[in-house]
């Protein structure tokens, strides 16, 4: 079992920026992936941002140029940095590892940014 312990979030502006962090209980060093997924009500959960265990990095095209993920692997913690906020990246965000054929999920932060 992971547990993932995720912070950051709240309420933004429009142009601002946020940063999101998700710390797991223990060692991802054999992950196959961690990052961030965002789900609006009535829409299907969808990839922001993440990272493998190879080091790539993948960010999703809306973001691209605004988000940045980072990872920390010594404290087996994942940062999304989120830059030039928009309205429409409100969403609850949630931390995820994939490991062990397994996927752990955070519990989701709220994020809502504002015009």
């Amino acid at each position: 079992q992971v547990h993932l312990e995720e912070s950051g979030g709240g309420l933004g502006e429009a142009g601002g920026s946020l940063r999101l962090s998700c710390a797991a209980s223990r060692s991802t060093s054999n992950m196959e992936s961690m990052g961030w997924y965002r789900q609006v009500p009535g829409k299907q959960r969808e990839l922001v941002a993440a990272v493998t265990r190879t080091g790539i990095y993948h960010v999703f095209d809306a973001a691209k140029g605004r988000f940045t993920i980072s990872r920390d692997s010594a404290k087996d913690t994942v940062h999304l940095q989120m830059n030039n906020l928009e309205p429409a990246d409100t969403a609850t965000y949630y931390c995820y590892v994939r490991m062990d054929l397994t996927a752990y999920w955070g519990q989701g932060l709220q994020v809502t940014v504002s015009s």
